[in-house]
C-alpha cells in the first residue's frame, strides 16, 4: 500500500510534445511576451509599495530592498528561462515540476501559483480602488463603510463593489481572445513605462540628498513611527523586511512562462521575455524608489497614494495629474497581466486530471480556457469583495516564494538526471568485486573518477546532495533569521555554529557541482550551476521566514484545502495515472504471452 501510494505521489509526466493538445492559438510574438512581463509587474509595486515600504519598515534604504528582491527574482526568472526553454508548454512551475519531481510536488506547485494569481489579481484590483478613492478624498471607502460595515478582524472594513466591477470586466475581456487582451495589454504597458519616465524625470529636478541623511533628532515628535533616521533607520532587519514585500512587485513576470502554448517560437522567446522584462522592471523600481525618497522625507510618504501627495506637496499640480492618470492605467495593465495566467493554470491541472477536467475545456470559437477564466474570474470577485490590501499582499508573497523554490530546485535535479541512464559503468567498487570503503565511497561522492557520462550512481549522488543541500540552507537560513546579528561575529557559539554549516554546505555543493551534467542544446541554460540555483533557495526560503505567523497559518489553511481535493479526486483521476495503469497492464499481457510461448516448447 504505502509503495504503491509512494509511485503515485512521485510519478512523473512524459512524453511531453507528444502530449501537446495545440488547442490554444499561437499568436503572441516577442514584443508580446516582454510587454505581458512588464505590464503584469509593473503596477502596484511602483505606484503604491515603493512609498508604503519606505514610511514603515525600510525608509530611504527601501531601494536596497528593491534591490534584494530583484536578485532573488532574477536568479528565479533564469530557472523559469531554462525550463521554457526545455518545456514550451501551458502551466510554468507546475509543468517544469511535473516533469523533474513528480506528481505530488507539482500538484502543490500548481496549488501555490493558483494562490499567487488569485490574490495578486484581487490585490492589484483593490489597490487600484484604493488609490482612485484616494485621490476622489475616500468618498467610495467612506460610502461603503457607513451603508454596509463588516466588522470582522481578518476581511476587509467594507466590501469594495468598484474593485469587484473591476475583476468582472477583466474576466469578460480575458475569455474574448488572448491577442485582443494582448493589444489592451501593449497599449496599457506603453502608457506606463511613459508615465515611470516622467516620475523619474520629474522628480529628479526636485530630488535633495539630504532626505537620506535626516537625523533622528530633526523627526517631528508627532510622528510615532520614524526608526533612528538617516538612510536605514529600521535597521538591516527593516530592510530584509521591506525586501521580502517588495518581492511582491516582482510577482507577475512567470506570467510569461505560463503562454508556452499561446507564444511563436516559445523556446527562444520566453527566455529572452523574462530576461528583458525583468531589467525594465529591476530599472524602474530602483529609479522610482530612489526619486520618491529624495524628493520627500521617508516618514511623511502617503502610504496610498505617495506620488500624488508627494507632487501636491512641492507644488507641481501639472504633473500629479499626469501621474494620476498613467497610474490608473499602469494597475489597469498589472491587474490583466495578474490574471491572465489564472486560467491556464487551471487548464494545465485540469488537462492533467488532477483538478476538476472542466477546466481543461476551450471554447471553440475564442480559443481561450473560458471555463477556467469564468471560474476564476467570480472567485477572485470574491475574494477582492472582502479581502483588503494587505491580508492579500503577504499571503500571496510566500505561495510564491515556495514556488520559485521549487523551479530552482527541478533546474538542480533535471540538470544532473539522465535521460536513459540504467547501468552504472564508473569503476564503482562494487562492481570490480571490491569491498566497499570510506575512500571508494569518497571517490564515488566528489566523482574523483572523473566521470562525464551520466550514470545511476551519479544520478543518486545528486539527487541525495540536492536533497542535504535544500536541508542545510533551510537550517542556515532559519539560524542567521532567529540569531540575527549574533551570527556575524558578535556571538561565539553562534559564529563556530554558522562556521560548521556553511563548511557542510560547501561540501555538499562541490559534491554535487563534481558530477556529470546532462548535456541539451536549449536556447538558455542556467549559468554557474550549482551555485546560482541554491543562492535562488537561500534568498526564497530566508524572505519567507520573514513572514508573520498569521500569513503562514493562511497559507497552511489553503495547502490543506488544496491536499484534500488532490488526495480525495486528483490522485484517482490523474491521466499520467492512466497511462501508468496501461503501460502496466500491456507489460502484463506481454509476460504472459512470453510465459505462454514458453510452456509450449
Amino acid at each position: 500500500m504505502a509503495s504503491r501510494l509512494w509511485r503515485a505521489l512521485s510519478r512523473r509526466r512524459i512524453d511531453e510534445n507528444q502530449d501537446s493538445k495545440g488547442e490554444l492559438a499561437r499568436v503572441l510574438g516577442l514584443f508580446d511576451l516582454t510587454a505581458l512581463g512588464v505590464g503584469s509587474t509593473l503596477g502596484l509595486g511602483v505606484y503604491v509599495l515603493a512609498g508604503s515600504i519606505a514610511k514603515e519598515t525600510a525608509g530611504p534604504a527601501v531601494c536596497i530592498s528593491f534591490l534584494i528582491a530583484a536578485i532573488a527574482s532574477a536568479f528565479a526568472g533564469m530557472c523559469y528561462a531554462e525550463f521554457a526553454s526545455r518545456v514550451p508548454k501551458a502551466g510554468s512551475a507546475y509543468v517544469y515540476s511535473y516533469i523533474t519531481v513528480g506528481e505530488f510536488v507539482a500538484f502543490i506547485i500548481g496549488w501555490n501559483l493558483i494562490l499567487e494569481y488569485i490574490i495578486g489579481t484581487a490585490s492589484v484590483a483593490r489597490g487600484l480602488s484604493n488609490y482612485l478613492d484616494a485621490l476622489l478624498g475616500n468618498v467610495i471607502g467612506k460610502t461603503l463603510h457607513a451603508a454596509m460595515p463588516i466588522n470582522i478582524s481578518f476581511l476587509s472594513e467594507y466590501p469594495d463593489f468598484f474593485a469587484l466591477l473591476v475583476v468582472l470586466l477583466l474576466m469578460i475581456l480575458l475569455s474574448v481572445g488572448v491577442k485582443e487582451s494582448s493589444i489592451l495589454n501593449n497599449i496599457f504597458t506603453v502608457v506606463n513605462l511613459i508615465t515611470i519616465m516622467i516620475i523619474i524625470v520629474a522628480g529628479s529636478m526636485k530630488a535633495d540628498p539630504s532626505n537620506w541623511r535626516i537625523p533622528a533628532e530633526d523627526i517631528p515628535e508627532s510622528v510615532k513611527h520614524a526608526g533612528l533616521g538617516g538612510f536605514a533607520p529600521f535597521g538591516i532587519s527593516g530592510i530584509m523586511i521591506g525586501a521580502a514585500k517588495c518581492f511582491y512587485g516582482f510577482v507577475g513576470f512567470d506570467a510569461v512562462a505560463t503562454t508556452g502554448e499561446e507564444a511563436k517560437n516559445p523556446q527562444k522567446n520566453i527566455p529572452i521575455a523574462i530576461v528583458v522584462s525583468l531589467i525594465i522592471i529591476f530599472i524602474a523600481y530602483f529609479s522610482i524608489s530612489t526619486v520618491l525618497t529624495m524628493m520627500w522625507p521617508y516618514y511623511d510618504q502617503n502610504a496610498d497614494a505617495p506620488f500624488p501627495y508627494v507632487f501636491d506637496q512641492i507644488g507641481w499640480t501639472t504633473i500629479k495629474w499626469i501621474v494620476n492618470i498613467g497610474a490608473a492605467f499602469a494597475l489597469c495593465t498589472s491587474l490583466l497581466g495578474a490574471m491572465f495566467p489564472l486560467p491556464r493554470i487551471l487548464y494545465a491541472m485540469g488537462s492533467d486530471g488532477i483538478i476538476f477536467r472542466q477546466f481543461a475545456s476551450v471554447h471553440p470559437r475564442t480559443m481561450t480556457p473560458i471555463f477556467g477564466t469564468v471560474i476564476a474570474g467570480l472567485f477572485t470577485g470574491a475574494m477582492t469583495l472582502i479581502f483588503n490590501l494587505h491580508q492579500l499582499i503577504d499571503m500571496m508573497s510566500i505561495g510564491t516564494l515556495l514556488a520559485y523554490t521549487i523551479v530552482a530546485v527541478s533546474v538542480l535535479i533535471l540538470r544532473y538526471q539522465g535521460k536513459d541512464c540504467t547501468s552504472n559503468n564508473n569503476h564503482l567498487a562494487t562492481m570490480n568485486g571490491y569491498e566497499l570503503t570510506p575512500i571508494h565511497i569518497l571517490k564515488q561522492i566528489f566523482n574523483l573518477h572523473n566521470q562525464k557520462e551520466i550514470t545511476e550512481t551519479s544520478t543518486k549522488v545528486a539527487k541525495y546532495g540536492i536533497a542535504m543541500l535544500c536541508v542545510v540552507i533551510f537550517v542556515i537560513a532559519l539560524f542567521i533569521n532567529n540569531v540575527g546579528a549574533d551570527a556575524f561575529g558578535k556571538n561565539v557559539i553562534e559564529t563556530v555554529i554558522l562556521v560548521v554549516l556553511v563548511i557542510i554546505l560547501l561540501l555538499n555543493l562541490a559534491a554535487v557541482a563534481r558530477q556529470p551534467v546532462q548535456e541539451v542544446d536549449i536556447a538558455f541554460k542556467v549559468p554557474l550551476v550549482p551555485l546560482l540555483p541554491c543562492c535562488s533557495v537561500f534568498i526564497n526560503l530566508y524572505l519567507m521566514l520573514q513572514l508573520d505567523a498569521f500569513t503562514w497559518i493562511r497559507f497552511s489553511i489553503w495547502l490543506l484545502i488544496g491536499f484534500i481535493i488532490y488526495f480525495f479526486y486528483g490522485i484517482s483521476h490523474s491521466k499520467q495515472g492512466e497511462r501508468d495503469k496501461m503501460e502496466a497492464e500491456m507489460m502484463k499481457r506481454k509476460y504472459a504471452d512470453q510465459v505462454r510461448i514458453v510452456t509450449r516448447f
